[in-house]
Formats: C-alpha cells, structure tokens, sequence
C-alpha cells in the first residue's frame, strides 16, 4: 500500500509495536494511552475506543488536537459531549445507485486536471473504495429456473453505458475495485469478503521517539453511500451511512466532522428460544429503540447473551441501525469474530493480526470483561423474544404472530378506512381466482437483513421441504422470489437440496442483489395490477427486508411486512394477511388433511445447523478473474439478447 505522509504528534507517547508471528507492526496503544494521561479509557464502550484509537493516530494539531483526544477521556464523567471532532474512516463502500456520481465526479476532476495542464492520472481516491453494483437488478422475471439468466440479461441490456463507464474507472483509478453485478449486496459483499476487522497500511511513526517508515495497524473502519453499511457493525468493524458529498471527501481523504456521540448500551441475556430467529429479535430490537430514542447516537450490544448470537444474527442486528434510528449498533470482537473470518476464508496473518491486535488493545471481549460505561442502558431477555412481523407501513410496528390477523383487520380500519370491506373479493380476469383485502400478492426473500444469516435461509429451505413433501404451493396469485445476498446462500442451499425445495414453492433464484427492498420487486402480473387498482384493494407483500413503507415495495401494495424468510414462505402458503399462520391451517395436504405450520415442521435449531455450509464464493471479490469474466460473460449475454 502507498505510505501516508502525516506522522501523529502522539502527545501521549503511546505508539509501540505489536509482534504477530513474524510480522512487526506500530500501533497507537489505549493501555499506554491510559497509563499517559486518559485516565479510565478502558471502562470507554468498544465503539468509542475506535474513535480514540482514530484521534491518536491521526493528532496532527490542526484537524486533531490533544484536547480532542483528552475530550474523549472526559466523556466518561458525563457520558455525552458537545465536542466535535474529525473522523478518518479507513475505506469507503458505494454502491451503484449512489456511487456512480461521485465517479463522475472524480472523472471531472481528471478532466480539469488536464485542461489544466497538469497529469490527470494523480487525481485518485486517497483511501481504498470499494463499489458494489448492486441495486441494479429487479424482478422482472420469476418463478422458473430462467428467471435469473432473464434477469442478468435485462439488467445488463439496461444499464450498459453505465457498466462500461464503471469498468473504465476500475481500470484507470488506483485504490478504486468495482464488484460486478450478479455477485451479491454490498453489505453481504462487505461482510463475507472485504471487512478486514484490522487495517494495516504503511506510515510513518516515531516509536519510542524513533522515527521511522512500517506498517501501522489499527481498526477497519468504512462509511458508506447506503444506509445500512451498519451491517458490518455485526463482525466489529465501526461504520455509518453518509451522503455523496461526506462519501467524496472521505474517499479524498478528508476528515469527516462528527459530534462525540451518546452510547446506549443494550444488555443482552440468555438466548432465544427454539423456532425464534434473529429476525424476530431485530424487530423487537427496533420497536425498543424507536421508543427508547437513539437518534444521533451510538448504539452497542453487550452482555452474555452475546455469547448465544453468531456473526449473521449480530449483523442482522447492524443492518436495522436505520430503522432504530441509530448511528451504528456495534457488537465487540470476541471468539465468534475470530471464528467467522476463519470460516469465510480470510487469510491466516489477518486473522492472527486481528486477535493480537484486539487482546493487546483491550478490544477484545470475553466472559470476565466487565461492563463499559454507558450513557444510558437497555435490557432484553432473549427468551422472551416472540415470531414477529413489523408492518403495514413501519419497521418500527412489531406485531406478533400469533396477532397479525388481528392486527390487519385493525389496520383495515385505522390506516386504510376500509372495516366495512374486509370480505370484498373480485375476480380477476383470465384467472381461476379472486383477490381481496390483505391477499399476498408479494412474498420475497430478499435484502441484506436476512440473507446474510444461514440460519434463516436454511430455515426457509427446510420449511419448503416440508411443505412440499405434504403437496402445499404458494397460492397462484402470490409473486414469489428469492434474491440472495450472495453467491455463497446460492452455493450452500444448491448443495444441501434445498434450492430445489424452494423452487417448488415457486421461489426459484431471481438474482444476487438489492431487489424487493428497495422497490426493484418488479411489476405485479398485469391481471393482477388491474383487478388492485380497479377496485382500491389493499394487497400485500411479505418480505424479508427492512423497510416496508407505503409505495416502497410495489405501487401496487399498500400493506408491507418484514419477516423472516421461514414466515415469507409460510405466508406465501397461505396467501393473505387474514389467515392466522399462527393457529389456523396453511392448506390441505394430497389426503385433504390440514396442515399447520407449528406440526408442518418449523425448522429446528439442530436441524438447521447440521445441514453442509460451503466456503467463500468462487466468484468473490478475492476472485477478481473469474468476476471479470463473469461480467464480461453476462455483457455478451445482454448484448445478443439486445
């Protein structure tokens, strides 16, 4: 990597080296930090020590002053603070949607530079930027094993003068990679392949009041062009949202100016019970936080129900910092940190870096860790977390299962002003079928929030396998679809046999990006949009994403519900919001018997878990061969279908 040219002015001499196996590295130590004047630090939550650690490496006495760095110490009396300081993220995420104007930006500048008369190759982001185009793709074609060659072809054919625009930028800036389409969501990406946890790049240090050029660790931090970067939270690398303008200077190397925030701790205590998933805990999760106010403010999990949570569930929890309203929702680095970057095919120096470097900072939390001081506290028992869905317009609006049927019907009323035809039904021309008030017309499992997590995702599976071993589909008028995060969910429902269970069910793959969340759903069968509109219906979707406002999904659905992928496909059965999935039967099986979700086999803890994972993708973002003939692949595709 290139070396920085800013050498920290370390005022509280705590610049030393860390030996990792053969490797020497500098780092800005907390314990000796401590030790020099920052009295207490240790007791500071996880998350704020990422912010300290960013101000000593980078005190410079202008952008970072010591008193900047001695404000974070005096936190701790008062457990907020007015102070404003400067932030240097290590790298930046885009994604397509929002990125491509700041590469245009970039190409100005070059342009510029060129009129100018000087060399336009010097004009380059000054710390690695990562884009992942992603929210391209939509769902126009579903429901057959062609409809995500269908939707690669189109999503090519559609965006071609931007994908080449995108592959000249790879090309001509360094510190710039572009993660083609088809390859997964950003946050997905960015959780699986490019989080490093630990950064290290070379600088130039004075240990010991030597000075001298080598390689500087210090924590991975990001902001980035999508609200829910926080799902890196999950795996301890420190990350926000921000909006192009924060993006380009960050990605030029400026610092971003941020207020030292508030940190509210949520405890975590003992674990959730058997057929509850993470998704049903974030949505809890949300609903305490929108109540409780965290606006502006850090939020951090902690306690030794953390222990019961993997990295998917902690980054399930991430993800929804925007919903709750937070600036981040940051789990520590602990065991299953460790554990998760050896499972996901990180190198073994990084690995062994990361450890190192979180023990030796006092980062690193185990059972004896005690309690950071917090601003304010917030307390869950995971047993009591319930199956829940969130909707009809707010993720907000938790509504448990067991209440959803009556919760529509009282929606029915407040929210849509239609209590007296809740038994409207119309048919629908050129189908063997009617729809109604609170009939499902979208059931997808899609977004960053869920398909990041395998035991959702194989809870899923195994409730399609049940389901249809005993003879149940998707009702005909529901539009299915399954929209991974990344190639890896492909790989591992590919190779245990659930995909084709799924696929029976009608959610065949549709593609690896953004879709029904952020309105890409595609449009709605052309019979079935008429028969809505015509007759004011209030359809619904049900999905596993994490936003569901009015309008959003589909224009044609008025009622959204975020839920687990295991309910998407349990509503899908059953077709509308009236039917009480909880106690009421999905269907009949071939012998006319009913069958019920809670004896059809709601997948188990132990079941999910024993089926086979798989290792990274092959074509992953380490893969940058095979990405590159997979775009240009999927361009010749589009460009015979064109």
């Amino acid at each position: 990597m290139e070396t920085a040219d800013m050498t920290s002015l370390d005022s509280f001499r705590c610049c030393k080296t860390l030996q990792v196996g053969s490797k020497t590295y500098a780092y800005f130590s907390l314990l000796i930090a401590e030790r020099n004047g920052l009295k207490g630090i240790s007791r500071l939550p996880f998350s704020m020590k990422v912010l300290l650690e960013n101000l000593l490496r980078n005190e410079d006495g202008r952008t970072v002053t010591k008193d900047d760095i001695k404000a974070v110490a005096e936190w701790l009396k008062t457990k907020t603070s007015d102070r404003e300081i400067a932030f240097r993220p290590a790298r930046v995420l885009m994604q397509d949607f929002t990125g491509v104007p700041a590469v245009v930006d970039l190409a100005a500048m070059r342009d510029a530079m060129k009129q100018l008369g000087g060399d336009p190759k010097k004009i380059n982001p000054q710390v690695p930027v990562d884009l992942v185009i992603d929210h391209s793709v939509a769902v126009t074609f579903f429901g057959n094993n062609a409809a995500f060659k269908k939707n690669v072809e189109e999503e090519y054919r559609q965006n071609q003068e931007r994908y080449k625009f995108l592959k000249w930028a790879q090309r001509s800036f360094d510190n710039f990679s572009v993660v083609p389409p088809g390859t997964g969501i950003c946050h997905q990406v960015n959780l699986e392949y490019l989080s490093r946890v630990v950064w290290n790049r070379k600088d130039k240090v004075k240990v010991d009041g030597k000075a001298s050029t080598m390689e500087v660790a210090y924590p991975d931090t990001l902001v980035g062009t999508d609200s829910h970067t926080t799902m890196v939270n999950g795996l301890s690398v420190l990350g926000w949202g921000v909006g192009g303008i924060e993006a380009e200077a960050a990605m030029l190397g400026q610092p971003l100016s941020m207020v030292l925030p508030e940190v509210i701790g949520f405890k975590l205590a003992g674990k959730l019970k058997e057929g509850v998933t993470a998704t049903d805990l974030v949505l809890t999760v949300t609903e305490m936080l929108r109540k409780r106010g965290v606006v502006g403010k850090f939020v951090e999990f902690f306690g030794p129900g953390l222990a019961h949570l993997t990295i998917a569930d902690r980054a399930t929890l991430g993800n929804m910092s925007p919903e709750y309203g937070a600036t981040c929702g940051f789990s520590p680095i602990d065991d299953d940190t460790i554990r998760y970057m050896k499972d996901t095919g990180r190198p073994a120096d990084l690995v062994a870096l990361v450890a190192a470097y979180a023990k030796a900072q006092g980062m690193y939390r185990v059972k004896t860790t005690p309690d950071p001081i917090f601003t304010d506290v917030l307390k869950l028992e995971l047993s009591s977390v319930e199956p829940s869905l969130s909707g009809p317009k707010r993720p907000q609006d938790r509504v448990a299962l067991k209440e959803v049927k009556a919760g529509f019907a009282n929606s029915m009323d407040k929210e849509f002003g239609k209590s007296a035809e809740v038994k409207k039904r119309v048919k629908v021309s050129g189908k063997n079928y009617d729809l109604g008030h609170g009939d499902v017309v979208i059931a997808a499992i899609t977004s960053c929030t869920n398909t990041s997590n395998p035991n959702v995702m194989i809870g899923a599976g195994l409730l399609a396998r049940k389901a249809a071993a005993k003879g149940l589909t998707a009702k005909p008028w529901v539009k299915t679809s399954l929209a991974p995060g990344s190639q890896v969910v492909g790989e591992y429902l590919e190779k245990s046999g659930l995909q084709k269970d799924l696929d029976k069910l009608g959610f065949n793959l549709v593609g690896f990006g953004c879709t029904t969340c952020i309105g890409n759903s595609g449009p709605l069968p052309p019979e079935n949009s008429k028969a809505i509109n015509d007759n004011d219906l209030v359809a619904a979707a049900v999905l596993s994403g994490n936003r569901n406002f009015e309008g959003r999904v589909n224009a044609d659905v008025r009622a959204n519900y975020l839920a687990s992928p295991p309910l998407v496909v349990s509503y899908a059965i059953a077709g509308s919001m009236n039917v009480d999935v909880a106690r009421e039967p999905l269907g009949v099986d071939q012998k006319g018997k009913k069958v019920f979700l809670r004896t059809s086999g709601r997948p188990t803890r132990k079941s999910v878990t024993s089926l086979p994972r798989t290792s990274p993708s092959r074509c992953s973002p380490r893969n940058t061969a095979t990405c590159s003939r997979a775009m240009a692949t999927g361009a010749r595709s589009a460009s015979k279908a064109a």
